[in-house]
């Protein structure tokens, strides 16, 4: 009866550590400003980070051929020529990650050229790690518990 009871207790808290509303950080939007250099076939930066409400504004530079940048989820894009830079500009009004990918057939690996936006902060990397905690400490306990039973 009791090892039933600290199960539930475990799973109820697993429960709350996974679908629990974080506190929300609640930070003034800003103007982000990032020059992403594209070349075969990779952007650099790879990776984006930014807060929801933030005005995003990206100088894509190509430096061999023309490239293009399109965020996926929020439907907007930008084409570079060879030694040009482009901008696009638009606000992160959607939370989560979002592929940066070129547009342009840029030659043979262009499927492969993607980038990542990330907007908000990455909740599930700490609810994973207190899960996997959680998980570990749920062993140790009913472990014992059976040996006492």
């Amino acid at each position: 009866m009791r090892s039933r009871a600290i199960l539930l207790l475990l799973l109820l808290t697993g429960l709350v550590v996974a679908f629990a509303p974080l506190p929300a950080h609640i930070s003034t939007p800003i103007d982000r400003s990032f020059r992403v250099e594209a070349s075969q076939f990779a952007y650099q930066p790879g990776e984006i980070n930014v807060n929801p409400g933030d005005k995003v504004t990206i100088e894509l530079v190509s430096t061999d051929v023309v490239h293009g940048l399109y965020v996926d989820g929020y439907g907007v894009s930008v084409k570079a020529d060879p030694g040009q830079t482009a901008t696009l500009t638009f606000v992160a009004d959607k939370s989560g990650s979002f592929r940066l990918r070129c547009n342009v057939t840029c030659g043979a690996m262009h499927p492969f050229m993607v980038g990542k936006l990330n907007v908000g902060a990455n909740t599930w990397l700490y609810r994973s790690l207190a899960l996997a905690s959680l998980g570990i400490f749920s062993v140790f306990v009913l472990a014992r518990t059976t040996k006492v039973e």
